[in-house]
């Protein structure tokens, strides 16, 4: 009898095994599959964007699609040297660097005045900010195009950083004034016992340990300013024009350049494809940070 359990003991885990490890093996598959498809989803879009870029008027408009095909850049030296897009990928370098340079210059020290002092309206103040945020772009694009034109700054960089910047001020703010709150006050007070100023705390202690929320918000910032195409449309006309805009300006009339709108499009996204890589690690620890107690 002991020998019979000895034997039944030992054998159940390995009838058991099997049944334990097929489920798992075919949740592990549908994962792939999911993920698979998602990538896939997420990709072909951008695929068919840059292989359009490529290809002549003739394969871009044929049914059914050209998948083979010989690359050419005619659309690209269109765009970049008779379209003017280079200089309009200047502008939208110009307002989204000076854009994102003020939101972090001005918000970081906003959001670690409201993580650590206490005042006299800061819950008002606090939710100031993110209804701003929340506030629909398109209401307030009349009265900001009739005060923009009354101070003579309709096509000018001036006024589009000063547009993104009350946009992306908030954001700045809402991100980073978690962050600093993360930071513990015992560091503070250390600090101030051994006589550094209010600046010195900030710009040593706080910010260097808030870095991650701050780059998230960076990253928002750019994004935001690079892509933003109704503003740019209702408030510049030539000398400020933004890529976006200018992508715009090729769908007129029933001959649409595919090639050249594609090529175009391929031009403004790849910028933000290489920022978003250089700065991923940063993103996901700003995203995730706090997210796990």
């Amino acid at each position: 009898m002991a020998t019979v359990s000895a034997a039944h003991t030992v054998a159940a885990p390995e009838q058991v095994r099997p049944g334990q490890v097929r489920p798992g093996m075919k949740v592990n598959a549908w994962h792939v599959v999911g993920l698979l498809a998602i990538v896939l989803f997420a990709v072909f879009p951008f695929y068919w964007m840059v292989a359009t870029s490529l290809k002549t008027q003739a394969e871009a408009l044929a049914s059914p699609p050209v998948w083979a095909f010989t690359p050419h850049l005619d659309n690209y030296v269109k765009v970049l040297f008779e379209r003017d897009v280079l200089h309009s990928l200047g502008n939208s370098l110009i307002v989204a660097v000076c854009t994102t340079v003020l939101a972090i210059g001005l918000g970081t020290p906003a959001a670690y005045a409201l993580a650590r002092f206490e005042f006299r309206g800061k819950e008002d103040l606090w939710f100031w900010f993110i209804t701003n945020r929340m506030l629909s772009p398109i209401v307030v694009a009349l009265p900001i195009f009739l005060m923009a034109r009354s101070l003579s700054l309709i096509d000018t960089h001036l006024v589009l950083i000063l547009v993104y910047l009350t946009f992306n001020l908030p954001i700045v703010v809402w991100i980073c004034t978690d962050q600093f709150r993360g930071v513990p006050k015992d560091l503070d007070e250390a600090a101030r016992l051994s006589g550094a100023s209010r600046f010195t705390i900030f710009w040593r202690i706080a910010l260097p340990l808030a870095m991650p929320g701050v780059a998230v918000s960076a990253i928002f910032s750019f994004i935001f300013s690079w892509n933003e195409l109704l503003y740019a449309l209702v408030l510049t006309r030539n000398v400020a024009r933004t890529a976006p805009v200018t992508a715009t300006s090729f769908m007129s009339g029933y001959d649409l350049p595919w090639g050249e709108i594609m090529a175009t499009g391929t031009l403004i996204v790849f910028p933000v494809i290489i920022f978003a890589l250089m700065v991923s690690k940063h993103l996901v620890q700003g995203l995730t940070m706090g997210a796990v107690k």
